[in-house]
């Protein structure tokens, strides 16, 4: 058997991170998926929030918007879940961020075969 698969992207100061798997055309894969936001936050967070949407082939598998917190620092999401990919089929993940008061710093997306 091969090595377990592992991916993963990294991006800065953007709003979005798509990542790829292809496609295996011998045997279906189970990957451990972890999709990160990190925020950084100015010294007024009146009303400031950030939010973390995932999207797996397209379905949106998970979002959420929560108020920004650690003053003069940094401030985060993040999100496990696990895919099935069949046969002959790729994997395309995509982490989407949106904020208000506070700035997007990084977007990450790892999957580990499991």
């Amino acid at each position: 058997m091969a090595d377990p698969e592992r991916w993963a992207l990294r991006v800065d100061d953007a709003p979005e991170a798509l990542l790829t798997i292809p496609p295996d055309a011998l045997r279906e894969r189970r990957f451990d998926i972890a999709c990160a936001l990190t925020v950084r936050c100015g010294d007024d967070l009146a009303g400031a929030w950030h939010e973390l949407a995932v999207y797996a082939n397209g379905a949106l598998q998970w979002q959420r918007r929560v108020p920004s917190h650690n003053p003069g620092s940094r401030d985060g999401l993040d999100l496990h879940l696990r895919a099935t990919v069949p046969v002959g089929e790729a994997l395309r993940l995509l982490a989407r961020a949106t904020a208000r008061g506070v700035a997007i710093e990084r977007l990450e997306i790892e999957a580990d075969e499991a």
